[in-house]
């Protein structure tokens, strides 16, 4: 069966197993659960999960429920059900024993057609979706538990583990052999056979290392470590026939110099490798059935039953030995059988890899930092996470390494290395890391930094056995990929600027996906601003040849003015050979979308720095996501004409793979200026200032400048601006003239006057109808009048309906939004911050797309007002003389101070929800003075969480904000117990009173 059909058939058995759907979001991980694999659904030719899914209905069926989530369904197949029902029929014909072996014999010759790893788990994911079939599947799942009964189970079992122990032909640890067995055959190991192993020699040979614990010691297979010899076999006689006489003086001789290397001793079992290594020559594999043989030049110490669990040492030199007294001879041998306790553990590293280190944890709460190492390519970031539980966890793990293996007086290096093996080693200074062995070249070590991500040689001596405390810590060392440059990962331009940016520095970073290599994007906190990395390093993909540097003194003609910022800056576009090239990609993408289905490159990921098309005057246009307000709102900056506006995230599109690269190639065509030789130390510009410029650079599509000096730490360039029939008079140009237009004079008093009850604003900009061009090309007056829909710049609905308050006794769900003490705190109720969500989701989207204008601003009346990168709901509390307001946050019940020109009419469409803000006092405690200290206790206790309050006392008022309720607030968070917050708060002010 092809991969196609393996995938689509396993994809299918995970679907049936829920009756109600399953999450577009966690079909990737239930999908892994069955097959220990993602879907490949870019190794099958689709750029996105979804896309692939689309392309198999008659697998799965897409709908999105009401919380906008997609959900897939089964779609039912005749094959599906036949599989389940032959799967029902096997399982209903077993017997009612632990004692069937072979849960797959029940099928018939048509045999589920998936991989072996697939078999076991599907049965599974199949039963599961008994409510859903009429195939009459069981609804339970069996345990096939392997115990030997009849004499072909064991048979079979014995088979197993033979197969088993081919495999691990190392040993694998007794109490290791039912997950090993688990895994390979997917069957349970009963604990029955494991008591059996012993009388199985011909299987298998079982080596005990306390005898007292049957399950502490290691299984090998029959020919690894032969069983001593119980009856008269040609091996016996021949060691019966072999005497210590016998052997060669020198063969001796070579065990002996051997022996006098390892002063501390040598393991039996491992003499024959480190004979064969040392002398090219095989050693005589019967010696170790009898020891003996050696006894005129070895001691042999032996420590179990069993012969080659023996430890050897040379016999010492005649004079040295004897001189030493009776306590330092016990010293001296103690000291050297912990040494030869210790080879025997290294001996036994390649089996005690089964020792699994915990896989590392990404981060899911907080902010979260990273430390770059190195980078192969983009989707290959070498990795450290910085913070408690990573790189502070792991210093002080390399703190206890060091102090123990410089410390401790038995370390030695280890005797027998493998690749693969987990190491400490000594490195640089009197540092140890723990590391992976990747080769082995006579007496150098190749090893890989399981913490640090880089490899070096080092010599054998400097590597020791790894002990099992220092296992505990996941590997500190893994990869990334860095969101928006997939397609160029490799690019050795790209790769070098990522490189020289981030290798050894700490980013603050965004997780976009969670998966064994994480989706991230970096984030330089470091200066005033925060840099984001991945889009600073994809500059390096322009090309410089359409770059267009602005010369000092020169003059330039046919420049468009296309965007007017509120500070006064503007952005033009000048001719040139980018934006001749820009043009004809462009066209090439318009003709391309003619023919194609723009649903499939709808943005399915969207982050901060992503480059995607948009839709605006007939035309795409490239535009970079700057802030991500909600799921469905963000704000873009169109790259080429330097406009900043609020878009649905279903707008955008992703550039299709084909034209990236000459997408991307050409940098932004938007050159950011600001008019030269204005007033000097202007702060910001006046309103009328602006509306004036924005006014004129309408009226004139196209103007000539002069660039008269570039602020390259700013990357703006100061220019003066002409009309075509102006130029080039310098006393004619738009800097002259508005500098000497009536516009500035009132700069720095500009909010101090309020207009007024009902009357308009300054006529001159009362009269200025300023005209908006939204991104789709559509051209709408900034505020419509009041005869238009939505909304008016005077609302018809003053005050929405007042939020319903519950009666005393009642309960109620509440969030808790800020909290100053317990005798002032706000509430939100539970069950409306979705539509409360959804409403400042409309304002983002609608205010961000107006035009800025002056506002009528009058004390205690209702406004927008943006605080942050949201727009809320305020009633306006105090007018300050330096150009910011005192507002009251309606729904959230903070009180803020916001610049006069971040307020806006709120218009009646806004209207309609009740504020959400309710004051609220805490029952059950005295009113009082609350200190410092038992306010940032309280604070820190209820802010921004989920209570039940229990409404102790209710105090209406006809302005929503100066309604009050008392309420007891329990917290039922916790599983067997509610906690009573006055309570808490009550044993507190105990606690400070005792400390007063």
């Amino acid at each position: 069966m092809q991969e196609p059909e393996l995938v689509a058939k396993a994809l299918r058995a995970v679907l049936h197993a829920f009756k109600n759907g399953i999450r577009l979001s966690e079909l990737q991980s239930e999908y892994r659960s069955l097959t220990n694999e993602l879907i490949p659904f870019k190794h099958l030719g689709y750029d996105t999960l979804e896309s692939y899914l689309e392309s198999i209905p008659g697998v799965v069926r897409m709908e999105e429920n009401k919380m906008g989530e997609v959900i897939c369904h089964a779609v039912s197949c005749s094959e599906t059900v036949r599989v389940a029902q032959l799967v029902a029929r096997q399982r209903s014909s077993k017997k009612k024993t632990v004692r069937q072996v072979n849960c797959l014999e029940g099928l018939s010759e048509k045999r589920l057609t998936v991989p072996p790893r697939f078999q076991k788990e599907l049965q599974v994911h199949l039963s599961r979706s008994s409510s859903t079939e009429s195939s009459g599947i069981t609804s339970t799942t069996e345990t096939h538990t392997v115990s030997p009964g009849s004499s072909a189970d064991v048979h079979e079992i014995q088979s197993r583990i033979k197969e088993l122990l081919n495999k691990y032909s190392s040993g694998v640890r007794l109490s290791k052999m039912p997950q090993v067995y688990q895994e390979m055959f997917w069957e349970d190991l009963s604990t029955e056979v494991l008591y059996q192993l012993e009388n199985w020699p011909h299987v298998c040979t079982v080596e005990k290392i306390h005898r007292g614990d049957p399950m502490d010691g290691f299984i090998y297979p029959a020919k690894k470590i032969p069983p001593v010899p119980k009856g008269d076999t040609e091996q016996e006689k021949a060691s019966q026939n072999t005497t210590p006489a016998s052997l060669s003086s020198d063969f001796k001789a070579k065990v002996v110099s051997l022996l006098l290397k390892y002063s501390n001793g040598l393991w039996a079992h491992a003499l024959p490798k480190v004979y064969q290594d040392t002398y090219q020559v095989k050693f005589p594999e019967d010696i170790l059935n009898n020891l003996e043989l050696l006894s005129d030049v070895c001691v042999v110490d032996y420590v179990s039953g069993v012969p080659r669990r023996a430890i050897l040492y040379a016999k010492p030199q005649r004079g040295i030995d004897e001189n030493l007294n009776v306590t330092e001879k016990v010293k001296r041998h103690d000291s050297m059988k912990a040494t030869a306790e210790q080879q025997y553990e290294d001996s036994k590293d390649q089996y005690l890899e089964n020792i699994t280190v915990p896989a590392l944890v990404i981060p899911s709460e907080g902010s979260v930092s990273i430390m770059v190492l190195e980078l192969k390519n983009t989707n290959e970031v070498l990795i450290r996470y910085v913070g408690k539980d990573y790189s502070s966890a792991q210093e002080q793990m390399e703190d206890e390494m060091k102090a123990y293996y410089n410390q401790n007086s038995t370390v030695s290096p280890a005797q027998s290395l493998s690749v693969g093996q987990l190491v400490a080693v000594h490195a640089e200074e009197e540092a140890w890391l723990r590391a992976r062995i990747i080769s082995l070249e006579d007496n150098r070590v190749k090893v890989y930094y399981v913490d640090h991500g880089f490899t070096e040689f080092v010599e054998s001596n400097s590597v020791c056995r790894l002990q099992k405390q220092f296992r505990s810590l996941p590997f500190q060392a893994a990869k990334c990929k860095l969101a928006g440059l997939e397609a160029f990962c490799d690019d050795p331009v790209l790769v070098k600027a990522v490189e020289s940016q981030t290798c050894f520095k700490i980013f603050a970073v965004e997780i976009l996906e969670k998966s064994d290599t994480p989706l991230l994007v970096l984030y330089d906190t470091s200066g005033e601003d925060d840099i984001n990395i991945n889009a600073t390093c994809l500059k390096a993909l322009y090309d410089k040849s359409l770059e267009l540097h602005l010369q000092v003194d020169a003059l330039y003609t046919n420049v468009r003015v296309t965007s007017v910022s509120s500070d006064g800056s503007l952005y033009c576009q000048v001719p040139s050979k980018g934006l001749s090239r820009l043009s004809e990609i462009l066209q090439k993408l318009e003709d391309y979308f003619l023919y194609k289905q723009t649903n499939e490159f709808n943005v399915l990921l969207p982050f901060c720095g992503k480059i995607c098309l948009f839709p605006s005057k007939g035309k795409w246009a490239r535009v970079e996501i700057k802030i991500i307000h909600t799921r469905r709102a963000l704000d873009v900056q169109f790259m080429d004409s330097g406009t900043v506006a609020t878009v649905k995230v279903s707008e955008l599109k992703e550039i299709p793979p084909q034209f990236l690269r000459e997408v991307i190639a050409i940098p932004p065509q938007a050159l950011k200026c600001c008019l030269a030789d204005l007033p000097p130390n202007t702060g910001m510009w006046t309103p009328d200032a602006v509306l004036w410029l924005r006014d004129a650079v309408i009226i004139c599509p196209e103007f000539s400048m002069k660039v008269i000096k570039q602020d390259a730490s700013k990357g703006i360039a100061h220019i003066y601006l002409f009309a075509p029939e102006n130029f080039p008079d310098m006393d004619r140009s738009i800097n002259r003239q508005i500098k000497n237009a009536d516009l500035w004079k009132h700069q720095k008093d500009v909010f101090l006057s309020v207009a007024p009850s009902g009357t308009s604003t300054t006529k001159a900009i009362g009269d200025a109808v300023s005209t908006l061009q939204l991104p789709g090309g559509k051209l709408e007056k900034s505020f419509p009048d009041s005869s238009r829909e939505p909304g008016s710049a005077v609302p018809t609905i003053d005050m929405p309906p007042p939020l319903p308050l519950p009666k005393p006794g009642d309960l109620m769900d509440i969030y808790v939004s800020v909290a100053c003490h317990p005798g002032h705190f706000v509430v939100q109720p539970w069950n409306e911050l979705n539509n409360l969500y959804a409403l400042m989701e409309e304002m983002i989207l609608y205010y961000s797309r107006a035009e800025e204008k002056p506002v009528n601003i009058e004390k205690n009346k209702l406004y927008a007002a943006k605080i942050g990168d949201e727009w809320y709901r305020v009633i306006i509390k105090g007018i300050l003389r330096n150009g910011f307001l005192s507002v009251y946050e309606l729904d959230y019940g903070k009180h803020e101070f916001v610049s006069i020109r971040k307020v806006q009419p709120l218009l009646d469409t806004f209207r309609r929800l009740p504020f959400q803000a309710i004051t609220a006092q805490l029952a059950g405690v005295k009113n009082q003075q609350w200190s410092e200290e038992a306010s940032i206790v309280f604070r820190n206790l209820v802010e921004k969480k989920p209570f039940v309050a229990q409404i102790q006392a209710v105090s209406d008022s006809t302005n929503s904000w100066d309604r009050k309720i008392v309420t007891f607030l329990v917290d039922t968070s916790l599983p067997h117990i509610d906690r009573w917050i006055h309570d808490f708060v009550s044993q507190s002010l105990v606690e400070f009173s005792k400390g007063d």
